[in-house]
């Protein structure tokens, strides 16, 4: 869900300059996407059986929301957004058990709630967004991700 509402500029990966935390929160969502889909594109080209499955809770109830700034944002978040549309966090958990477990989950899937803005509903497999899905965006994630921590894939 969140992963539509961020975009990636693998130029400044560091938000250096004016720092905004849910742009910030909604990147991160994205680019751990993006990296989850070209691990998988990069596993099935080295002919490996291990799958690369993206998974995400939707809206569940966990300190997450208490650790925003005190505020509007925050009252939102906890007085109205948790009672009303947040599942428990164990529900919010499925999805990534899910993922994690079912053997019919297919590798290089997105795996959340299937339901309201998915934000809560069963585990379902969902369509990222087109700059999620991209290969180009996925290759230079890696590469700068490479770059970054000295750490080069290799499949054997």
């Amino acid at each position: 869900m969140l992963h539509r509402k961020g975009h990636l500029d693998l130029d400044t990966l560091r938000a250096d300059g004016a720092y905004k935390a849910n742009a910030a929160y909604n990147r991160s969502k994205l680019a751990n996407l993006v990296f989850a889909l070209e691990l998988h594109r990069r596993l099935t080209a080295a002919g490996s059986p291990v799958r690369s499955i993206a998974a995400h809770p939707g809206y569940a109830v966990t300190n997450l929301q208490a650790s925003v700034p005190p505020g509007f944002y925050r009252f939102l978040l906890t007085k109205l957004g948790n009672p009303l549309i947040a599942v428990p966090a164990a529900t919010g958990a499925l999805p990534l058990l899910y993922a994690a477990t079912a053997p019919d989950a297919q590798g290089g899937a997105l795996i959340g709630p299937g339901g309201l803005g998915e934000m809560r509903g069963a585990p379902a497999s969902l369509k990222p967004s087109p700059e999620a899905a991209d290969p180009a965006s996925g290759e230079r994630l890696w590469s700068v991700s490479e770059e970054l921590t000295g750490v080069r894939f290799t499949a054997s």
